[in-house]
C-alpha cells in the first residue's frame, strides 16, 4: 500500500554530458528502510519501532530525512513493515509531509522480513525512477552527497554494470575486542586503490576462523590491498538493476551478506560494487545499544552539525548549549543544590530535586527526578518518574518508567515502557525489563540483515497500562513459567539471558566493558596468537598480507607512518575523553592504551605525548576566565591524572618527549598556552611529572636549532638557569 504526501521539485538545471542531463530530468529519489528487520533492540521495539526510539530526544528517522534533505534528495520512500501503523501515524502527524521541496511517501506491507524483501516489494511499486540511495531509517549523517553521486553516474556513463556505490569512513577496531567504536564486527576489505572497487567483503561476526579466504584471481592485481580499518555507513548509492537483481534472486534477503557478497563473486553477470571513503563528515548508523551510546555522544559533542540538539530541526525542540556540552531546554524547574555534569542534555518541562546529581546523559521531556537522585552515562525518555535517592549507571529507561525510591540500576540495564521498579529494588547489571513476558522463541539477529522484529511472537500490544490489563491469550509463557518481581510495588519481567549471551549483552551494552572482561579477552588474544603464529595462519594488519598473496597498498612507508600516528593520537585522545565522561579508573585507560600501542607499534614515547596532550586540552576546555584560572585547570587536571602520565614516562626521553608535544600545542593547537609556558613547565616539574634533567636536555638539544626553534627557551631561561644553579650547588655538596 502506498500513501503519498508533500511536493517534489521541478526542472533543475541542464549540462553537457548525459549525466548532468539525467541528473536535471530525474529528482534524485531515496529508499528508508523503516523496519530493522532485527532484535537487537527488543524488549523494545515489541512494542514500538527502531526508528521512532527517541535519539537525543528526537526520533531516530527525524535525523535520517532532515540529512536526506538537506543533502538534495527530493523523494523519499519510506518502508514500513513491523508496527508500520506507528511510524505511518507519526510521520502524518509531523511536518514532513507538509515540505513543499521535499516529497515523502510510505509504502506499507505486512508480509517483509528482511531487507530482500522490502527491496522486492518497493520494486513492484514502480515507483525508481534512475538512480537513488538506500539507507535505514537509523542512521545519522551531515555527508554532502554530491561527490559520492558524481562518481557514481561518472562510472554508470562508461560501465552499465557500476551498479552500487556504498559509503565507508576509517574507524580502526578495538585491538582487544575487534569491535568498532560502534559495536560492530571488525570488517575486512579488499579494494583496489585506483578505480575503488570492492573486491571482498567480510564480516569478522560471520568469519571467526582466524584467517580469511581469498579467490587466487585477485592476486593476479598487484596493486590490491587488504583494509580492516573501515566502517561500512550502510548508505548506498544504487542503480535500478539493484532492485531488479533483488526481484531476480529470491535468495537475496541481508543486503551485505546476501547481495553484496552474491555479486562480488559472480563471474557471469559482471556486476561491479564500488566505495567512497569519507573523511570529515560523519556517517553511522545504530545497529545496538552501544551504537546508540556512541552517536548519542557524538551527537552531543556536535560531530553531527548541523544536527544537534540546540539547532532546530524536525522532530527535536529547541535547546540552549551551555558551557562543557551541556544542554537545556525551557520550561525546567531544577533545585539550586542539583548539579547537572558536562556532556548532558535536560529535555523540556523536566523537574529536578534537591542535591541530584546528573552527567553524561541524556533527560527527555516532561520527566519527574527526586531528591538525592545520581544518573551517571544514562538515556531517560520521556516522562518518566524518578523518586528520591535512585542511583542509575550506563542504563536505558524508556517512556512512562517509575523508580520507586532507593531503586537502583546497575550498567547496562534497559527498562522498556513503563515498568515500575520497586523501592530500594536493584536490578542486576544488563538486565532487561518488560510489562511484556520474553517471547520462547526469538529470531536470531543473525539470520537476516535487518529478521523481522515482531516475529518470534504471533501479535505483541502496545502497553498502555500495567500487567494487569493485558489479556492473558495475549501473554507469551516464561521459560519454566518463572515469573520475575522486580520489588516491593515493582511491575514487570526480567527476561532471561540465555546460555552464551552473557558476553553479546556486555559487548553491546551501552555501559563501558568491565575491566575484568578486557583482561580476559586479551588473555584469550594472546593465547590465539600464540597458536596461529604457530600454525602461520596469523592475519596481518590492514593493507599488509603475505609475500605470496597481494602486495601492499602502494602508499610510502614514511606517509603510512604519519597517518598511524595521527590516527593512534585521536584513538589516544578519545579513549581519555570517555574515561573522563565515564569515570574510568586509570588503571582501565592503562589497559586501552597498551592495546593501542601494540596495534599501532607505538613507543612509550608516543603515549607520553599523546596522553599529556590529552590532559591539557582536558584543563583548556574547562572554563576560565583568566590566564591565572588556565593554570589552575592544568593543575587540576595534571594531580587528577599523575599516576597516568608517570606510567609512560620511565625515562628522561619520554619527558623530553612530553616538553617537545607542549611546545607545539603552545604553536599550533593550543596557542593559548603559549604566554604560560613557563609556568606550566614550572608545575610540571614541581609535581615531579618532568625532571631537571630532562628540562636541562631539552635546552641543550635546543643551542643549535634555529631561532625561531627557540621561543619556549628563551621563555624559560631564568627557570633554565635557576636549574643549573641547583644543580651545581648539589654537585658541590
Amino acid at each position: 500500500m502506498v500513501a503519498k504526501k508533500g511536493g517534489s521539485k521541478g526542472g533543475g538545471m541542464g549540462g553537457a554530458d548525459d549525466a548532468e542531463e539525467e541528473l536535471a530530468r530525474t529528482p534524485l529519489q531515496a529508499i528508508v528502510l523503516a523496519d530493522s528487520f532485527t532484535t537487537k533492540f527488543r524488549p523494545i521495539t515489541l512494542e514500538r519501532p527502531k526508528v521512532l526510539l527517541p535519539l537525543v530526544n528526537a526520533p531516530m528517522i527525524d535525523y535520517t530525512l532532515a540529512w536526506l534533505e538537506s543533502a538534495g534528495v527530493e523523494e523519499v520512500f519510506v518502508f514500513c513493515s513491523a508496527h508500520s501503523k506507528q511510524v505511518i501515524d507519526y510521520l502524518d502527524n509531523s511536518n514532513w509531509f507538509a515540505q513543499p521541496n521535499f516529497s515523502v511517501t510510505t509504502i506499507e506491507s505486512h508480509n517483509a522480513i528482511s531487507a530482500g524483501d522490502a527491496l522486492r516489494s518497493i520494486y513492484e511499486q514502480h515507483v525508481i525512477r534512475g538512480d537513488f540511495i538506500l539507507v535505514s531509517g537509523d542512521t545519522v549523517s551531515n555527508m554532502s552527497l554530491s561527490q559520492a553521486l558524481k562518481e557514481h553516474k561518472e562510472r554508470r556513463r562508461k560501465d552499465s554494470n557500476a551498479v552500487m556505490t556504498m559509503v565507508i569512513k576509517q574507524s580502526k577496531p578495538s585491538p582487544i575486542t575487534r569491535q568498532s567504536r560502534l559495536g560492530t564486527e571488525e570488517l575486512f576489505m579488499v579494494i583496489d586503490p585506483e578505480s575503488k572497487q570492492l573486491l571482498y567483503y567480510e564480516d569478522r561476526g560471520d568469519n571467526l576462523k582466524g584467517y580469511l579466504s581469498l579467490d587466487k584471481a585477485l592476486l593476479t592485481d598487484t596493486s590490491i590491498s587488504l583494509q580492516n580499518d573501515k566502517q561500512d555507513c550502510y548508505i548506498d548509492i544504487c542503480s535500478p538493476e539493484v532492485l531488479s537483481l533483488f526481484t531476480d534472486n529470491f535468495d537475496y534477503q541481508h543486503l551485505r551478506r546476501d547481495f553484496v557478497k552474491g555479486l562480488l563473486v559472480d563471474d557471469i553477470m559482471g556486476y561491479k560494487i564500488y566505495t567512497h571513503e569519507i573523511h570529515s563528515s560523519y556517517a553511522a548508523r545504530i545497529d545496538n545499544y552501544r551504537s546508540y551510546d556512541t552517536i548519542s555522544k557524538d551527537i552531543i559533542q556536535r560531530w553531527t552539525y548541523p544536527l544537534v540538539p540546540d539547532v532546530h530541526f524536525f522532530g527535536n525542540s529547541a535547546t540552549k548549549l551551555e558551557r562543557q556540552g551541556m544542554y537545556r531546554a525551557p520550561e525546567i524547574k531544577q533545585s539550586r543544590s542539583a548539579k547537572i555534569g558536562p556532556f548532558t542534555v535536560i529535555g523540556t518541562g523536566t523537574s529536578i530535586g534537591n542535591n541530584t546529581e546528573i552527567s553524561n546523559s541524556v533527560v527527555g521531556e516532561g520527566c519527574s527526578i527526586g531528591s538525592n537522585v545520581t544518573i551517571e552515562g544514562c538515556y531517560i525518555w520521556h516522562n518518566v518518574t524518578i523518586e528520591d535517592g535512585c542511583k542509575l549507571k550506563h542504563s536505558i529507561v524508556c517512556d512512562g518508567v517509575t523508580m520507586k525510591s532507593g531503586a537502583a540500576l546497575e550498567p547496562g540495564v534497559v527498562l522498556s515502557f513503563k515498568v515500575v521498579i520497586g523501592r530500594n529494588f536493584l536490578v542486576p547489571a544488563y538486565s532487561k525489563v518488560s510489562l511484556l513476558q520474553q517471547p520462547i522463541k526469538q529470531d536470531s539477529d543473525e539470520e537476516l540483515e535487518y529478521a523481522d522484529n515482531s516475529s518470534g511472537i504471533t501479535e505483541v500490544p502496545s502497553i498502555s497500562g500495567t500487567l494487569d490489563e493485558l489479556k492473558e491469550e495475549e501473554r507469551t509463557e516464561l521459560p519454566d513459567s518463572q515469573e520475575y518481581e522486580v520489588g516491593d510495588g515493582g511491575v514487570g519481567f526480567i527476561w532471561l539471558v540465555s546460555e552464551g549471551g552473557q558476553e553479546e549483552e556486555w559487548r553491546h551494552s551501552v555501559a563501558p566493558i568491565p575491566v575484568d572482561k578486557l583482561v580476559g579477552i586479551m588473555q584469550i588474544t594472546n593465547d590465539e596468537a600464540d597458536i596461529s603464529n604457530e600454525d602461520g595462519a596469523f592475519l596481518p594488519p590492514s593493507g599488509e598480507l603475505g609475500p605470496d598473496s597481494i602486495t601492499n597498498d602502494s602508499n610510502e612507508d614514511g606517509e603510512d607512518t604519519r597517518d598511524d600516528s595521527v590516527i593512534f593520537e585521536r584513538e589516544v585522545e578519545a579513549t581519555f575523553q570517555r574515561a573522563v565522561e565515564e569515570e574510568v579508573t586509570e588503571d582501565h585507560v592503562i589497559l586501552e592504551v597498551n592495546a593501542l600501542r601494540l596495534s599501532y607499534n607505538m613507543t612509550s614515547a608516543d603515549c607520553a605525548g599523546a596522553l599529556f596532550y590529552s590532559v591539557m586540552k582536558l584543563a583548556l576546555d574547562a572554563p576560565h576566565d583568566s590566564p591565572i584560572e588556565l593554570v589552575k585547570n592544568v593543575a587540576t587536571a595534571v594531580k587528577k591524572w599523575k599516576k597516568l602520565l608517570k606510567y609512560y614516562l620511565p625515562s628522561i626521553d619520554e619527558e623530553i618527549e612530553v616538553i617537545l608535544k607542549f611546545e607545539e600545542m603552545c604553536l599550533e593547537s593550543a596557542k593559548e598556552f603559549s604566554p604560560l609556558f613557563v609556568q606550566v613547565l614550572h608545575h610540571l616539574y614541581d609535581q615531579d611529572i618532568i625532571q631537571e634533567e630532562a628540562i636541562l636536555d631539552w635546552a641543550s638539544e635546543k643551542e643549535e636549532a634555529e631561532e625561531s626553534d627557540k621561543v619556549f627557551v628563551k621563555q624559560s631561561e631564568k627557570f633554565i638557569q635557576w636549574l643549573k644553579e641547583a644543580s651545581e650547588e648539589e654537585d658541590e655538596d
